[in-house]
């Protein structure tokens, strides 16, 4: 069994802090807000989607005064950072932030409307971006206990065909989130990565929210050369993990300072098979780089 990376100080206590969740309306989001309110945290519910938010923030309106809710668009900058100051105002410090927004738009990549690039990467990259660049400064200064979660997925080190600009975002957010490890390796803020498998989200479906300046909503069966991908993913979601158990294992994480949070098992033989390829590019520099060397020295 491999030691547990971990980083900085564990964060011991929830109570009377304040976490900030985009995508909160449904799925994971949902899930975190609820975790969150049950350790007796306050929660700033964020999400594009009006009125899923109201319902969702009624759902828990038995927590009363803990909940807020703002409606935004992660993927504009002003948004997010206007949500973030509501927070703030609302409950003084931000200790914990989950960049979880995030949507997808799956086809061919040489198909795919550059509106569309322009969409995923506004939401699940520069969602990411305002995010971090809205409360790492205000973590910083208070100084108190904080962590960030961002939201990746298993298509960020395991990628499959017709999933390129979902693929593209949620490895960027990997590789977003490992170096931010390292800015803040020495201070009070503690970072992780989420990467789910197979969840019980509405994640497919998420065309539903497309903004009109990007070409607006569109349905998941939409397109029938997709028809296959589209019964697989929903089949793939309507089996899945339970939010409310992701939920439990990113509590662990931020309770323990951990930076990859897994949620499926049976990933493990895919994420192995890649880093053996990786590998095997290293082992065909050792072959060839010292005949290389030789020739160039023989010249």
């Amino acid at each position: 069994m491999r030691a547990i990376e971990k980083h900085g100080e564990r964060m011991k206590d929830f109570q009377g802090k304040t976490a900030f969740v985009t995508g909160a309306a449904s799925g994971i989001g949902l899930a975190l807000a609820r975790a969150f309110l049950d350790r007796g945290m306050n929660v700033m519910m964020v999400d594009v989607e009006k009125t899923a938010l109201e319902a969702a923030a009624h759902g828990l309106s038995n927590h009363g005064d803990r909940v807020g809710k703002v409606v935004a668009d992660v993927s504009v900058g002003e948004n997010l950072y206007d949500a973030a100051n509501k927070a703030i105002a609302q409950f003084g410090k931000v200790h914990v932030l989950c960049n979880n927004a995030g949507v997808s738009r799956p086809g061919p990549m040489e198909e795919i409307s550059i509106a569309d690039w322009q969409w995923v990467i506004g939401v699940n990259l520069y969602g990411t971006i305002h995010g971090i660049r809205a409360f790492v400064p205000h973590m910083r200064e208070h100084g108190e206990d904080c962590h960030i979660v961002s939201t990746s997925s298993m298509s960020g080190l395991t990628p499959k065909a017709l999933a390129s600009t979902y693929a593209a975002t949620k490895f960027g957010i990997i590789g977003f989130s490992e170096v931010l490890r390292d800015e803040l390796k020495d201070t009070n803020i503690g970072v992780s990565v989420l990467c789910p498998g197979w969840t019980k989200t509405n994640m497919p479906d998420n065309g539903r929210n497309r903004p009109d300046r990007f070409g607006g909503s569109f349905r998941i069966h939409d397109d029938p050369k997709l028809a296959a991908r589209t019964q697989a993913y929903l089949d793939g979601a309507k089996n899945g993990l339970d939010p409310l158990d992701l939920a439990a294992l990113v509590m662990r994480a931020i309770e323990e300072k951990e930076f990859y949070i897994f949620t499926e098992p049976g990933r493990r033989a895919s994420v192995q098979a890649k880093i053996d390829t990786v590998m095997a590019g290293f082992d065909a520099l050792d072959e060839r780089l010292p005949g290389i060397l030789r020739g160039k020295a023989g010249a």
